[in-house]
């Protein structure tokens, strides 16, 4: 009996591959915008998967091949490092393939900035924040919409939550939660602010929460909602928002009875609009509430993520007098500071990226 393949996990992702293929070919599919966007995006991520197994199959059988010519005609021993050298390497790109990802890396997200110590300034180094992953998502070509804002007096925000889309397909890895999810923590400044009189340094924190979009995906049964176990109360916004501000009674305040999580939105002038947004929340807060019970031993970047906003407990630091960002998780350090802020996030992204995944290669055996 030959022995079983080491990569005998990746078969089944093979078979699934060409089993949506077959989906995909069939026109009743297309009748189903749903269906077919559900088809696509696991097609695209199987994708790499099937073409890494591929590669490693025809490495291998070259080399095999290679290897009974040899034991005949010993001139063929000169091919057999190099083939070697390619079996070995393909091998290592699949196995990389084959280590479990997140469930939820080809998701939206709903991004939160919260002013934390420092007063005004935090909120100021809040708004810029928020700014950054806005023209981060523009360079990438996503759609953003600001669901809801609490502007501070200078301009900055006490508190703003965003939801941050895809368009299209995206690869494999380039989906925002599978980019943004790092994000999540305290995130440290260092500079002279707008209200120092003295031109000293001072250092304030702001806090980003990163949760996966769910929308309606009525696969998460951790997130139906029933309406006895919600408390709606609406009241009068305040702040920017245009003429219905302080006029009529749009914001929306949702309490989830069971865990006790509230939610308010206030940005929309219509008070359905705001409803829906913050059930839209509530529902990613459900839904992250439950992978982090659900797999806490395999979600430490999420554990990570900021509950109280503590200079004390940064994970990365933004310094404007040295033109410095450095990421504290990752050892990441750059002079471009003015970059990143303007959007040229990508370099700090993929040092994380690039951490979590030889952590989980570290912790996975095939």
């Amino acid at each position: 009996m030959p022995a079983p393949s080491p990569f005998a996990s990746a078969l089944p992702l093979v078979e699934e591959h060409a089993d949506i293929e077959h989906q995909l070919a069939d026109p009743a599919v297309h009748g189903d915008p749903t269906a077919l966007r559900r088809l696509n995006k696991r097609y695209a991520a199987l994708a790499p998967t099937v073409a890494a197994y591929r590669a490693w199959r025809s490495a291998t059988d070259d080399l095999e091949a290679a290897r009974e010519l040899a034991a005949d005609d010993p001139s063929f021993a000169e091919e057999l490092p190099a083939l070697e050298q390619t079996a070995s390497e393909a091998a290592e790109s699949l196995r990389r393939q084959l280590v479990p990802r997140d469930p939820d890396d080809d998701r939206d997200v709903i991004l939160e900035v919260k002013a934390g110590e420092g007063g005004e300034e935090s909120a100021l180094f809040a708004g810029d924040l928020m700014r950054m992953y806005l023209r981060y998502a523009e360079r990438r070509g996503w759609r953003t919409e600001l669901l809801d804002a609490t502007v501070s007096d200078l301009g900055g925000y006490k508190d703003a939550r965003v939801a941050i889309q895809a368009t299209g397909t995206p690869g494999p890895g380039e989906a925002p939660w599978a980019r943004l999810k790092y994000e999540g923590g305290v995130h440290r400044v260092q500079r002279v602010p707008v209200t120092e009189s003295q031109g000293r340094i001072h250092t304030s924190a702001a806090g980003v929460l990163v949760m996966p979009d769910i929308g309606d995906d009525e696969s998460m049964a951790e997130v139906v909602l029933d309406p006895a176990d919600l408390k709606i109360d609406v009241f009068r916004s305040s702040g920017p928002g245009g003429q219905s501000v302080n006029t009529t009674d749009s914001a929306v305040r949702i309490t989830h009875l069971p865990t006790g999580l509230v939610v308010s939105c206030q940005n929309e002038k219509s008070q359905l609009q705001n409803k829906e947004s913050a059930l839209r929340v509530l529902r990613a807060r459900l839904h992250q509430i439950a992978v982090e019970e659900a797999e806490a031993a395999a979600s430490e970047q999420r554990r990570s993520q900021v509950r109280t906003v503590d200079r004390s407990e940064r994970i990365r630091t933004y310094n404007f007098p040295e033109n410095r960002i450095a990421d504290h998780r990752t050892g990441f350090k750059a002079y471009n500071l003015d970059q990143v802020l303007d959007g040229d996030l990508d370099p700090v992204v993929q040092s994380a990226v690039d951490a979590d995944e030889a952590a989980r290669l570290a912790a996975t055996s095939v």
